[in-house]
């Protein structure tokens, strides 16, 4: 792949694996570690080509809501992640991160999380960003929270001070969005930071999504005009 032209920051909605797992008549949980091992491949290749910033939307704020099994489920997994590839990480020189609302997920796993991210702190490969117990409008309301408890006074308030505070500090803009599982939407992620993101949807559902059509999401998005609110200069010869 010609990396002359490649995004910055990618985000992935990681959309399918309880369909995934219902069409081969399989548990749920077992889409959800097939997803884990989809997940790593997409790092190795993200890592490959370049990439700086990958954001994947491991677990919603919503997705609170789901069955009781299936969000303790996806808790084990998160803990397992945690524990057996921080040597991995490391092997790959990547800075681990974790975004959203770590009050809500379990003590064990917040201790977990902030091992990991201490760990690769001082890595210089690309940023590993998980979303998770995430939602985008529910960023926005802790920051505002915040900036009004630490005395900020809100009514100069600009956006960049507003970025700073977000749990994406430090990381660049959202170039590009990869959705798989067949939905064209982006249900609150990372709202305010995809403002200009380039959108690729994909029926595939994600334990299926290769490395391969990551690289053809990749392609699509250098075809793109990215304009940004203006209108492209003529050239003149």
């Amino acid at each position: 792949m010609d990396n002359s032209i490649i995004p910055n920051h990618v985000g992935i909605i990681m959309d399918g694996n309880g369909r995934w797992a219902n069409t081969r008549g399989l548990p749920r949980v077992e889409g959800h570690r097939q997803g884990v091992r989809r997940s790593k491949d997409v790092i190795k290749a993200s890592v490959d080509i370049g990439i700086k910033i990958l954001t994947l939307y491991a677990f919603s704020i919503e997705n609170w809501r789901r069955p009781q099994n299936e969000v303790v489920t996806l808790m084990d997994l998160f803990d397992f992640y945690l524990k057996t590839e921080i040597e991995d990480l490391m092997s790959k020189d990547i800075v681990f991160k974790v975004i959203g609302n770590r009050e809500k997920l379990p003590k064990g796993i917040q201790f977990l999380i902030r091992n990991a991210e201490t760990l690769t702190s001082n890595n210089r490969g690309m940023v590993l960003a998980l979303a998770v117990s995430y939602g985008g409008r529910d960023e926005i309301i802790r920051t505002v929270r915040k900036l009004s408890s630490s005395g900020v006074d809100l009514s100069t308030l600009d956006e960049s001070v507003f970025e700073a505070n977000l749990d994406t500090k430090d990381m660049l803009p959202v170039d590009l969005i990869i959705r798989t599982g067949g939905e064209k939407r982006i249900s609150n992620f990372l709202i305010w930071q995809s403002a200009y993101a380039e959108l690729y949807f994909t029926d595939t559902l994600w334990p299926d999504f290769t490395q391969e059509e990551f690289y053809s999401a990749i392609h699509n998005y250098k075809q793109r005009e990215r304009r940004f609110g203006a209108i492209p200069q003529k050239v003149t010869l």
